[in-house]
């Protein structure tokens, strides 16, 4: 019986193609606008990720990670006299301007590492040695920067090269490779000496103070020590990460945009599939009908319209999630717009081809229910 419903299913070829049709639309754009959503908010904390701390101590009115007010010097000293603090160490963060090569300023995200040891430098180096930050005007840029500040070069900017950063020299003596910024803007690491000569100077500079607990302590009891010693704001990189996703869901229009745009998905998806199964069904009854003249039961023939359903739905599941994926990997060189497809975006779109086919199953059983039997007799 189950392998009748399928080829009822298939032999009415303009109907199955609309159902597939309507319900790989459905998971193409549920799951592709899902994707890019996830994608954006990856780019709002890839600062954690790009300078890796345990700890993040900031100004006590800061509410995520792309923010910062600045802090006095003297608060370095007290982070490090909090017990279960093995060492923190400044780190200057700020908006600058670089001068390209066609003599256009481009803003740049200067990061101020601890000359010394160097923590929270980026994660991956191309060329170059990190080291070389500790001599005097020298700048580490990540791929974004060679691309933006070599505009009228004939050749990329490369190790050695130097161009300016608020009219003071900046040699090059590293190219890394970073995560994408959420406003885009390129990274130069360089010394926390070196990034105060670079900026406007001001009666405080400190951004950010990276901190690591001691063996033996968690970095959630240490961020909640430092809090009630130094009346800072302390971060684990997990509280960073949900405090800045919250900052975005609630003070930005893009959660709204994008949530509008995956909820008209799965109302596409119900309405053109619902629709079109439902007339399927009544195109069907006589053949139903005869089935249920033969004895089958009114159960048998709902998992027969069940499966024609999620046999859609998984074909529709299938190929939808297949061209978004084929769509990340079309943008993957290209970095925009971002686009990060896991398990948790899959999951939710095959929740929401379970509904829509449940929803579009359920109007069929409700017809066939109150299908007589002598239907099949009428002319």
């Amino acid at each position: 019986m189950y392998h009748l419903a399928l080829k009822m299913l298939m032999g009415d070829r303009a109907k199955y193609v609309m159902l597939v049709g309507g319900l790989t639309f459905s998971a193409l754009l549920m799951t592709q606008q899902n994707a890019v959503f996830q994608g954006l908010l990856s780019w709002t904390t890839s600062h954690m990720r790009n300078m890796r701390a345990s700890i993040w101590v900031v100004e006590k009115n800061v509410e995520q990670v792309n923010e910062t007010k600045a802090m006095r010097d003297t608060d370095v000293n007290r982070v490090r006299s909090v017990g279960g603090v093995d060492y923190a160490v400044p780190m200057f963060q700020s908006i600058l301007k670089a001068r390209a090569a066609d003599g256009s300023d481009k803003p740049v995200q200067v990061i101020g590492l601890h000359g010394a040891t160097l923590v929270g430098r980026p994660p991956q180096m191309v060329r170059g040695e990190l080291g070389h930050l500790r001599l005097p005007n020298t700048v580490v840029i990540d791929e974004l920067a060679v691309q933006r500040l070599s505009v009228g070069r004939r050749q990329p900017l490369a190790l050695g090269d130097t161009f300016e950063i608020n009219d003071r020299e900046a040699r090059i003596v590293g190219i890394c490779r970073t995560e994408r910024h959420f406003f885009g803007y390129p990274y130069v690491f360089t010394s926390y000496d070196q990034a105060l000569q670079f900026a406007p100077r001001q009666r405080k500079m400190l951004s950010i103070i990276l901190a690591e607990p001691k063996p033996g302590f968690t970095a959630e009891h240490v961020a909640r020590a430092i809090e009630r010693e130094t009346n800072l704001k302390a971060f684990t990189v997990p509280e960073f990460t949900v405090a800045t996703i919250a900052f975005i869901w609630k003070n930005t229009g893009i959660p709204a945009s994008f949530m509008t745009t995956i909820i008209l998905g799965f109302i596409v998806g119900i309405a053109v599939s619902g629709q079109t199964f439902y007339s399927f069904v009544l195109e069907n009854l006589r053949h139903l009908g005869a089935l249920k003249a033969m004895g089958a039961s009114n159960g048998l023939l709902a998992r027969m319209l069940l499966l024609q359903a999620f046999t859609v739905g998984l074909i529709g599941y299938g190929i939808g999630v297949g061209l978004a994926a084929g769509f990340g990997f079309a943008v993957m060189p290209v970095g925009q717009p971002p686009f990060l497809l896991d398990a948790r975006s899959m999951l939710i779109t095959a929740v929401a081809l379970v509904i829509i086919c449940g929803f579009a199953a359920l109007l069929g059983i409700r017809r066939v229910a109150r299908l007589e039997a002598a239907i099949v007799f009428r002319a």
